[in-house]
């Protein structure tokens, strides 16, 4: 089968190459799915370029442990193991597993896969595991949003933010939506109740005030945040700038941490983390409707090293995705 690999860190173009690989065979408690389309996350550009530096501690200091590239993907199961009841040949789905973009993928059938709704499409589908598990996440468990709260998600037309506004919505909350002029439109055709151009308005200086706070753009401090929070906001810290090398988003994280060491607000980090029920919780939204993913571009496998290089140079309106040869 062909599949996207690194052997080494650099600039995706230099690095990213397509090989044929070994068709995998699924274990007793995995299903083998023959992958209709994948999606690349920010994760996936920090793994292939090596950066932040601090980072290569887990990930390989001089080259990289893991070499596969992708999590997210959707497809059609091809064949079972011989302890699995919940899937069959033929079945359709989606889910998170390393080594999305490629032919084939094996996935636990009791982690984060489950069936596809029939009203997404296959690229939607793909679109879906890390950055909407990190929504779901970030605002029901860390920001333990309730029903009428007021939620600020800072970044609201990237992978993460599309599914943030939609989730907060879901959720019973009253958001306000923080992105560029290209993704104004997009931020009120998800459901937000307010749209603010960043730059036409600095949000943190408005009189607009916020129970919940999902900071995915990373470019206003948790000092200029506290401004608009109310006494016992939480800010849920997502993403930061990418431009430091050694540290990446990891300083921005840690400023805020420490602003609210001195502050009634709180500020907290998270990694997602997908697992079955999540991802149960995500088809339903799905299905009724109340998540649509959203696709900036599609590319074939062949040319995931510029998906990559699209998803590391700009601003991408929610997920990228690469779709296999024939899929």
């Amino acid at each position: 089968m062909k599949a996207a690999i690194h052997e080494r860190y650099g600039a995706p173009g230099r690095v990213v190459e397509i090989h044929d690989l070994e068709k995998p065979e699924p274990a007793p408690d995995e299903v083998l799915v023959r992958v209709r389309a994948a999606s690349v996350n920010i994760a996936d550009w920090y793994a292939v370029t090596g950066r932040p530096w601090i980072a290569r501690g887990s990930t390989g200091i001089r080259r990289p442990k893991e070499t596969r590239i992708g999590a997210d993907y959707s497809g059609v199961v091809e064949a079972v193991g011989s302890d699995v009841t919940d899937f069959q040949s033929g079945d359709v789905v989606f889910g998170g597993r390393t080594g999305a973009c490629a032919e084939y993928v094996v996935a636990k059938a009791d982690r984060a896969i489950a069936k596809k709704p029939e009203n997404v499409t296959f690229e939607q589908a793909a679109a879906v595991a890390i950055a909407a598990t990190t929504a779901l996440q970030a605002i029901r468990d860390q920001g333990k949003l309730e029903p009428g709260q007021r939620v600020l998600v800072h970044g609201a037309s990237g992978g993460v933010g599309t599914y943030a506004v939609q989730v907060a919505k879901a959720l019973g909350g009253h958001v306000t939506a923080v992105c560029g002029p290209r993704g104004v439109e997009l931020a009120r055709s998800l459901g937000a109740d307010d749209v603010v151009d960043y730059e036409q308005e600095d949000v943190t200086r408005g009189d607009r005030r916020f129970d919940l706070a999902i900071d995915i753009a990373g470019t206003r401090s948790f000092r200029q945040l506290r401004r608009v929070l109310s006494p016992r906001a939480t800010v849920v810290v997502v993403g930061g700038k990418r431009a430091n090398r050694l540290l990446g988003p990891i300083g921005h994280v840690a400023g805020c941490k420490i602003g609210a060491l001195f502050a009634s607000q709180k500020a907290t980090f998270f990694l997602a983390k997908l697992n079955k029920a999540d991802t149960e919780a995500l088809r339903e939204l799905l299905e009724a409707g109340k998540l649509t993913p959203v696709v900036d571009d599609v590319f074939p496998l062949e040319r995931v090293a510029d998906a990559l290089e699209h998803m590391g140079g700009g601003h991408p309106r929610g997920k990228i995705v690469v779709t296999p040869p024939d899929a």
